[in-house]
C-alpha cells in the first residue's frame, strides 16, 4: 500500500506513518494540480490538510485510490461526491479542532472588546495613548451564538466564566440540552435584536450564505460587535463594512474571509475590525491531535482495521452494503429535503419502514436520514459515525418503525420530523431497485428525483402556475430539467416542485413569491 502526503502535517503523524512496515510513504507537499493528477494513479490514500484541491479532475485519475484523509474538519477542498461515485471513502477529524477554535474565538472577543491589536500597534509606534483605546468589559453582556454545536457549547462555557449573558440560535437543539449549558435558546430575529456579541459557528450553506447582511444589521443593537470564525460568506461583508463604517456595529472580528486571502478589501482598511488569517485550527495541539488521528485512521481503512469518521461511508460490512446501499443514499438524500423544508426547532424524527427494506438492518439506513438531516445546520462535520450522537447531543428523539402498509411500492422510507411549530414529512422509495425517488411531500403525492437544485412552490391549484414560472426561469436563463405536481383536490392547496439545472438566487425566489395562487418558494439543495 502507497500513501500519499501531499500537505504539511504533524510529525507525530507521520512517525506512526513511517512505523507501519506494511505501507510506503511519500511526503511532497509542493505538488501543482497539474503533477498531483499525474502521480495519484500510483497511491492507495492520499491525506490532506486544506491546501492541496482534490477536484473531479485528480479523482478520475486515481485508478487505485481507496481512501482520502482531511487533517481537520472542513472538506472544502475534496469534491466527496466525485469520490463517492468512485467508491473512494472520504474522511475527516471532526473532533480536532474544537478546543482550538473555540479558544481563538474567544481571544478574538476579547481582543475585540479591548482594542489589543490596535493599541499593540500604537506603542510600536512609540505612542502612549491611553485615551483612544478605551475599551468594553465582558460582564453582562448578551452573547449570541449562531449555531451551538461542539464549537458553539465550548464558547459559551468561556462566556459564562466571564459572566456574560448567552442565547443561542440553533434549531438542531432541544430547550432542555441547552438549559444544561445554561444558554437560553432565542430565534434568530430576537438573538440579533438584543445581543452586544454575535459569533458564527455555523456551516456555509443556501440557507447560511449572507444569513447577516444588510436587513440583519438594521435589526440589531447601535453598538453591536460581529465575530465569524467559522466560514466566509456567512455575513455579507459589504453590509459588515457599511455598519461599521456606520456606527451601527462598534466593531467585528474576522478569522476567514469570502476570499482568502482576502486581497484588497475595504474592510481591512477600517480601524474598527481586527482579523486572523484563518487561524481557528492553528495550534500545536490541534495539529498533532488531527495529524495522528488522520493517519490511524487511514490506516485502518487501508488494513481492513474498521472506518472511522467516514464521511460517505457507512461502517458496515460489505456484503450487507452491497443490498442497501441505494436505500442508504435514498434516506439521507431524504434527511437533506426534510431539514431544508422544515420549519422550526425540531424534537422528534420517526422513521417508518415497509416492505423489503424490513429484511434488513434499516440501523445504517436510519443514521444516513439522520447525517443528513443534520449536515445542512451543524458546523461539524456530520458522518456515519457521530449522527446519531450529536443528535442525542441536541436531544432530538430518533424512532424507528416498522409496518406492512407498502403503499404499493416495493420499498418504503417514511420520515416524519416534529418541530416546535410544524410536522413535516417525506415518503420515499427505488424505482429499477437503485433509483431514488420522493414520493409524498407532507400530503402531497409526487414524483420527485431528489438530486442537485430543487424548487419547491407552495401554491393554489389554479390555472397559470406552469406558465408563469416557467417564462419567469426562462427570463433568468434557468433550465428546467423535470416538473412534478401534487395536490389533494382540485382547486385546492397544491406543490409543485421543480428540478433545476442552476441555483436559484434570491431575487428571482422573490419574483416567484410575487406570483398570483403562489403561497411560498423555497430553494432546496441535494
Amino acid at each position: 500500500m502507497r500513501i500519499l502526503v501531499s500537505d504539511s502535517i504533524a510529525d507525530e503523524g507521520l512517525n506512526i506513518l513511517r512505523e507501519e512496515k506494511s505501507v510506503e510513504v511519500v511526503v511532497n507537499t509542493k505538488l501543482k494540480p497539474d503533477e498531483l493528477k499525474e502521480v495519484i494513479k500510483d497511491f492507495d490514500a492520499l491525506i490532506v490538510r486544506s491546501s492541496t484541491k482534490v477536484t473531479k479532475d485528480i479523482i478520475e485519475s486515481a485508478s487505485n485510490l481507496k481512501v482520502i484523509g482531511r487533517a481537520g474538519t472542513g472538506l472544502d477542498n475534496v469534491d466527496v461526491d466525485a469520490a463517492t461515485k468512485k467508491g473512494i471513502i472520504v474522511m475527516n477529524t471532526p473532533g480536532g479542532n474544537t478546543i482550538s477554535t473555540a479558544e481563538h474565538t474567544f481571544s478574538m472577543i476579547l481582543a475585540l472588546s479591548r482594542k489589543i491589536p490596535q493599541a499593540y500597534v500604537s506603542v510600536r509606534k512609540g505612542e502612549w495613548d491611553r485615551k483612544s483605546f478605551i475599551g468594553t468589559e465582558l460582564l453582562g453582556k448578551v452573547l449570541g451564538i449562531i449555531g451551538l454545536g461542539r464549537i458553539g457549547s465550548e464558547i459559551a462555557k468561556r462566556a459564562i466564566a466571564f459572566g456574560m449573558k448567552i442565547v443561542a440560535f440553533d434549531p438542531y437543539l432541544s430547550e432542555e440540552m441547552a438549559k444544561e449549558l445554561e444558554v437560553k435558546l432565542v430565534d434568530f430575529k430576537e438573538l440579533l435584536k438584543i445581543s452586544d456579541y454575535i459569533t458564527v459557528h455555523a456551516p456555509l450553506t443556501s440557507e447560511t450564505k449572507y444569513i447577516i447582511g444588510e436587513e440583519e444589521f438594521k435589526l440589531m443593537k447601535d453598538g453591536v460587535r460581529i465575530i465569524n470564525c467559522a466560514r466566509g460568506g456567512i455575513i455579507n461583508e459589504g453590509a459588515l463594512c457599511d455598519a461599521l463604517k456606520s456606527g451601527k456595529a462598534a466593531g467585528a472580528a474576522l478569522d476567514v474571509f469570502e476570499k482568502e486571502p482576502p486581497g484588497e478589501t475595504p474592510l481591512l482598511k477600517l480601524e474598527n475590525i481586527i482579523a486572523t488569517p484563518h487561524l481557528g485550527a492553528s495550534t500545536e495541539e490541534a495539529q498533532v491531535s488531527v495529524a495522528v488521528d488522520i493517519v490511524k485512521q487511514v490506516l485502518d481503512a487501508l488494513l481492513g482495521r474498521g472506518i472511522r469518521n467516514a464521511v460517505n461511508v457507512p461502517c458496515i460490512e460489505a456484503e450487507l452494503l452491497k443490498h442497501i446501499q441505494p436505500l442508504i443514499n435514498l434516506a439521507e438524500k431524504i434527511g437533506l429535503l426534510i431539514a431544508q423544508l422544515a420549519e422550526g426547532r425540531v424534537h422528534e424524527v420517526k422513521i417508518r419502514y415497509a416492505g423489503d427494506i424490513t429484511l434488513h438492518d434499516t440501523k445504517p439506513v436510519t443514521i444516513a436520514l439522520v447525517k443528513g438531516l443534520l449536515s445542512r445546520v451543524l458546523v461539524e462535520n456530520v458522518n456515519y459515525v457521530n449522527a446519531a450522537s450529536l443528535a442525542k447531543d441536541r436531544g432530538i428523539n430518533i424512532t424507528e418503525s416498522r409496518s406492512t402498509d407498502t403503499e404499493d411500492f416495493v420499498n418504503l422510507i417514511a420520515a416524519e420530523v416534529v418541530t416546535d411549530k410544524s410536522r413535516c414529512s417525506i415518503y420515499g422509495t427505488l424505482f429499477t431497485k437503485k433509483d431514488p425517488r420522493i414520493v409524498k411531500i407532507n400530503e402531497f403525492y409526487v414524483d420527485l428525483i431528489p438530486s442537485g437544485n430543487l424548487l419547491v412552490i407552495s401554491n393554489i391549484d389554479k390555472p397559470g402556475i406552469v406558465g408563469y414560472i416557467g417564462n419567469l426561469m426562462g427570463s433568468h436563463n434557468i433550465n428546467i430539467a423535470g416538473m412534478t405536481f401534487g395536490r389533494v383536490a382540485p382547486g385546492g392547496e397544491a406543490i409543485t416542485v421543480l428540478n433545476v439545472d442552476s441555483t436559484v438566487p434570491k431575487e428571482v425566489l422573490g419574483e416567484i413569491k410575487k406570483g398570483k395562487n403562489i403561497k411560498d418558494a423555497k430553494l432546496i439543495q441535494l
